[in-house]
């Protein structure tokens, strides 16, 4: 049972259609949790560890202060990024280039693709971190794609080659991170971990 069908079940209602759009996704009552649509399937975003939440935060500073050097913005999830009506992510870290952010519409839910998405791996969200969220990321020609593994202190470049994602480096421990779109930052996956 889907999570719509289990909604509709819960409110009396029949599902028609059990794809789920974003009009309808944003109808529903807060209830905490974060939701992403893969072709109008719902998928529930189950809450981050402490661990997840400490790499999210010193990733944000470094990458913050990296655009704030060069040009753009950077973000953090919970933010509903509206690939079409029936493809919404929330990706962990999220970045725009100047180019970019120019397009970006702060008052309204946004449907412009990063130039980055980083997700930070956890054994609950690693299959579609690397399946079915990366596959959509390409297909809407999101440039950079970083998979972030806290307990490997590992970090995954993928650049966008035509439609999919290739691996384009990788860093462990203290190499530091060699990005093609971020060619002057300065990290290593050391400086994210907790001693």
């Amino acid at each position: 049972m889907t999570l719509a069908s289990r909604r509709c079940k819960m409110t009396g209602m029949r599902a028609a259609n059990p794809r789920v759009s974003f009009a309808e996704l944003e109808r529903w009552p807060e209830d905490g949790r974060r939701y992403e649509l893969y072709d109008g399937e719902v998928y529930e975003v189950p809450s981050p560890i402490l661990l997840h939440q400490i790499v999210s935060g010193r990733l944000h500073v470094r990458l913050d202060a990296y655009a704030g050097e060069r040009g753009g913005l950077v973000l953090f999830a919970p933010l509903d990024i509206v690939l079409t009506e029936y493809d919404v992510v929330q990706p962990d870290l999220l970045l725009f280039t100047d180019e970019r952010k120019r397009r970006l519409n702060l008052r309204k839910p946004n449907r412009v693709a990063p130039d980055l998405a980083i997700e930070i791996l956890s054994p609950a969200t690693a299959s579609n971190d690397r399946g079915r969220k990366m596959q959509l990321l390409a297909r809407h020609r999101v440039g950079e794609y970083w998979l972030v593994d806290p307990e490997a202190a590992t970090i995954e470049v993928y650049a966008l080659s035509g439609q999919q994602f290739v691996l384009a480096s990788m860093a462990s421990g203290r190499e530091r991170v060699r990005s093609p779109l971020l060619p002057e930052l300065v990290l290593a996956p050391a400086d994210l971990v907790p001693a």
